[in-house]
């Protein structure tokens, strides 16, 4: 029993770390106070380098704790030997929720999942303007580019350890567990004439983000309840997808 209660309690935490990896982006997460770095991994391979001197220093002063690994042992923790550099640093992350978590802990809500939003910058943005707003958590997908960067962090000022992050697999999935549990998902869309105004907002809504440049994917559009969209004037047919965001926040 204590074992299992161990276990639970071990896979908990690891699913409260981001993993980032590249020496820039690791010194700069080091030297961040809002960032709680909880473990730097070294190749043993790394040649002497001003950088890595000063990942240890900042280590060894805040005791973060430092290890060791041959070349493919690092890469199996930063998943990418190309762009490694041969650092990777574990960050804790307590906004992360678990999915199944959250389906059952909240009885009505209303979220933003990102469909392959790929810019770190509007990621960022996106984050604080949900946090700011009526946005009870965020949904991002580690497949097509949905991802937590050094500088999505940077952007989103710190907002980031505030708002409640769904981290997914499958996007697709993700939807659709909440589908099967009442959630209903809005996509935007110039070929409707709903404004996004006119929508209801009690019960459980989902609203998704696409692609900067191509949009929602068919297979989520194919999930979608329903399409809604924002009248814009004088002849603009889109806006960037963090101005989009934070309109949806403020409803």
């Amino acid at each position: 029993m204590q074992d299992s209660q161990n276990y639970i309690a071990k896979k908990s935490q690891f699913a409260k770390v981001l993993t980032i990896y590249g020496r820039n982006a690791v010194l700069e997460a080091l030297q961040d106070k809002n960032i709680k770095s909880h473990k730097l991994h070294l190749a043993n391979s790394n040649q002497k380098a001003p950088a890595i001197d000063e990942m240890v220093y900042i280590c060894e002063k805040n005791s973060i704790e430092i290890a060791y690994h041959d070349k493919l042992g690092l890469s199996r923790i930063s998943k990418n030997a190309k762009q490694d550099q041969g650092v990777a640093l574990d960050i804790k992350m307590d906004s992360f929720v678990d999915e199944d978590e959250f389906i059952a802990n909240n009885i009505n809500f209303r979220i933003l999942a990102l469909d392959g939003v790929t810019n770190p910058q509007n990621i960022g943005m996106i984050i604080r303007s949900a946090c700011a707003g009526a946005i009870d958590a965020i949904i991002l997908s580690s497949k097509g580019g949905s991802s937590i960067t050094p500088l999505a962090i940077k952007a989103s000022v710190g907002t980031i350890f505030k708002m409640p992050i769904i981290q997914t697999a499958s996007l697709h999935k993700t939807l659709q567990k909440f589908k099967a549990n009442n959630s209903k998902i809005f996509t935007l869309s110039l070929n409707t004439t709903k404004s996004y105004k006119d929508i209801n907002l009690d019960g459980k809504n989902i609203f998704i983000l696409g692609n900067e440049t191509n949009g929602v994917s068919k297979e989520i559009e194919n999930l979608s309840d329903e399409s809604i969209i924002i009248p814009m004037n004088r002849g603009v047919e889109s806006l960037n997808v963090a101005v989009t965001a934070s309109l949806l926040a403020f409803m």
